[in-house]
């Protein structure tokens, strides 16, 4: 945290710090600085949301069916990565101008995916877009950590939420828009438009790098092997997401969970440190909070890879409405979020605990109600999992945040998405592993959907009932004194 975010924490009695307001993001200092946050997520969250829907477009015009999946997968595999050295690069280049390299790097992908002739410099395209944003978003929590005081941390990772909930129900609306005009290039160029307009806000509102700050954070090595690592779990990972061979993809999922606890291994040395070290032991609090945001991850990343086409197939609905239903979650997450942003320091551990028993309830619910044949079970399980993630989410963050020490609080912030990345990776390669080994992905037909999909959703019970112990120890944790 910054000696200015530091001296901007204002004192209740004995010391205790008042509820934040929603009114003290708005004040001078910090509104404009709120503001490139929430546009840097909006980047992010948007992006993805557009892209999933104007895929189909995009494959029938560059002829890229059979490398349909890889476009999701190596934009996936850049966001990771970026985002794991988001904290380090933020500390050796400096805030300002690590946003904007990475704004540039962001549009320039976008440019290359607008202007693809073909569908290798596609994906090309979209591999820089996820490396820029995987940046942008990493940068973006870095700041939140080091830039605003820590009382209007819970506030902050609440409107981000809110930016995503917008994101996606606005994202399939205006990806159809542009894929119901034949003009998915220009979604493209809208986006590198707007990296463009981040990159300059970047300039503009931040402060650049003082002479000599944070000199022993900017000496430190990048931790190459470490990235390395992981760029191969992650590599692995994706091939068992985009694998039709069960056998395969399962093979590929188990190398990749065990090249991930390497990466974990070979990060803990004291010249590899790319993430906290205690990112790696969940006994510790902030080892627990990063332990339930891959677990939670996971086992929801089957709601969002089969959801979608088991209700177009088993309910014969409509694409958008499936989409939305879909979405549920994600407002229901927004809601939530911005709801508990204002609670009070001491209720946090209460929050974080309902919202994981929460969301394994979702897990469950969905699990029960995918094959009832009443579309609003699954609204109300969806309801009730987004919801989950809103309750503790923030706080979580928070929490995490709070328990690491004032050098690793950078590295720690950007660790955040990119353990939510992974953790929705490595979900949606056991979702698809699962449903090749049950025979739902070789005959999609209603009555397999209906028979099988369930057991799908059922797999991912004991992943979710994992986070929630894990939830239980952040939960229970004493928090730092300064969040008393």
């Amino acid at each position: 945290m910054t000696a200015d975010a530091k001296a901007e924490r204002p004192t209740g009695p004995e010391g205790a710090a008042p509820p934040a307001r929603w009114r003290e993001l708005l004040a001078p200092a910090l509104a404009s600085r709120a503001g490139l946050v929430m546009l840097g997520v909006w980047l992010n969250a948007a992006d993805a949301m557009v892209t999933a829907t104007i895929m189909p477009s995009v494959a029938r015009e560059l002829g890229g069916y059979a490398w349909f999946a890889w476009a999701v997968a190596g934009y996936l595999l850049g966001s990771i990565l970026a985002g794991a050295s988001a904290g380090r690069i933020s500390e050796r280049l400096g805030l300002r101008p690590a946003m904007v390299l990475a704004a540039g790097l962001y549009a320039g992908g976008c440019a290359l995916s607008a202007a693809a002739p073909t569908i290798g410099m596609f994906l090309g395209g979209r591999l820089l877009q996820g490396i820029g944003a995987g940046w942008i978003v990493g940068f973006c929590y870095v700041a939140i950590g080091v830039v605003f005081p820590e009382r209007l941390w819970a506030r902050l990772f609440g409107a981000t939420a809110g930016v995503w909930g917008v994101a996606s129900l606005l994202g399939p609306l205006v990806g159809g828009v542009f894929a119901g005009a034949h003009l998915w290039r220009w979604a493209f160029w809208m986006f590198a438009a707007q990296g463009l307009i981040f990159a300059m806000a970047s300039l503009r509102l931040l402060r650049p790098p003082a002479a000599g700050a944070d000199s022993r954070a900017a000496g430190r090595p990048l931790a190459w092997r470490t990235l390395s690592v992981l760029a191969l779990a992650i590599l692995a990972i994706a091939a068992a997401d985009v694998t039709h061979a069960g056998r395969a993809a399962a093979g590929l999922l188990g190398a990749g969970l065990a090249l991930l606890a390497l990466a974990g291994a070979v990060n803990a040395r004291p010249s590899e440190g790319l993430m906290p070290r205690q990112a790696a032991r969940p006994a510790t609090v902030a080892g627990a909070g990063y332990a339930m945001i891959v677990a939670m991850s996971a086992a929801s990343a089957a709601f969002g890879v089969y959801g979608a086409a088991i209700l177009q197939v088993e309910y014969a609905v409509t694409p958008l409405t499936a989409g939305y239903v879909v979405a549920v979650d994600a407002l229901g997450w927004t809601l939530a979020a911005l709801f508990v942003s204002g609670q009070p320091d001491r209720r946090h551990g209460a929050w974080i605990l309902a919202g994981a028993s929460a969301i394994l309830a979702g897990v469950a619910a969905l699990a029960l109600a995918i094959g009832s044949g009443r579309i609003a079970l699954i609204v109300a399980a969806a309801a009730v999992l987004g919801i989950g993630f809103g309750l503790s989410w923030s706080l979580a963050t928070r929490r995490i945040l709070a328990a690491l020490p004032d050098e690793d609080r950078a590295i720690g912030a950007a660790a955040v998405p990119t353990a939510q990345l992974i953790g929705g990776a490595v979900g949606a390669a056991a979702a698809g592993a699962v449903a090749n080994l049950l025979g739902l992905a070789h005959a999609f037909t209603p009555a397999h959907a209906a028979a099988l999909g369930p057991r799908l959703f059922a797999a991912f019970i004991p992943v979710a009932a994992l986070g929630w112990l894990a939830a239980l120890r952040l939960a229970r944790a004493r928090p730092p004194r300064e969040m008393r």
